[in-house]
């Protein structure tokens, strides 16, 4: 059986970090995910998946990605029944995160980052001078 997702969309609220009984690190987020097709009227739809990180995979969401982050996750679906504080039967539908990845460069404008638009040019070219070879004394 193959039960393997991927998806890609902005972060529309900065990752939550919370911590199990025995201290391991759980981080909650949800992307925004545009369709890729249009409705009747021209605009397209907006899909919100939420997502659940363990781990070494947690801390770096939690670190690294805020609202706005392109994101690209990979994963798997994962529905889970639990009892709430009243006493009723639930379910939680969520994306378990194998890997995931930044979906753009870092932004610019950045300190410390090269400019993605900017080009590099030689600080200075040195003329050479004919020293009397011909291009026929090449060996090519």
């Amino acid at each position: 059986m193959l039960n393997k997702c991927h998806f890609m969309g902005r972060l529309t609220a900065a990752p939550v970090m919370r911590y199990t009984g025995n201290n391991t690190p759980v981080c909650s987020f949800s992307i925004a995910c545009e369709r890729d097709f249009k409705n009747e009227d021209g605009s397209r739809e907006v899909d919100f998946i939420d997502f659940v990180a363990w781990r070494g995979t947690a801390e770096f969401v939690h670190k690294y990605f805020e609202k706005g982050t392109m994101a690209v996750v990979s994963g798997r679906f994962q529905k889970r029944n639990y009892t709430d504080k009243d006493g009723r039967e639930r379910f939680a539908a969520e994306f378990v995160v194998d890997n995931i990845y930044f979906g753009e460069s870092k932004s610019t404008g950045s300190p410390g980052s090269p400019n993605d638009h900017e080009v590099l040019q030689p600080s200075t070219f040195e003329e050479l001078e004919d020293d009397g070879t011909k291009a026929e004394t090449l060996p090519f």
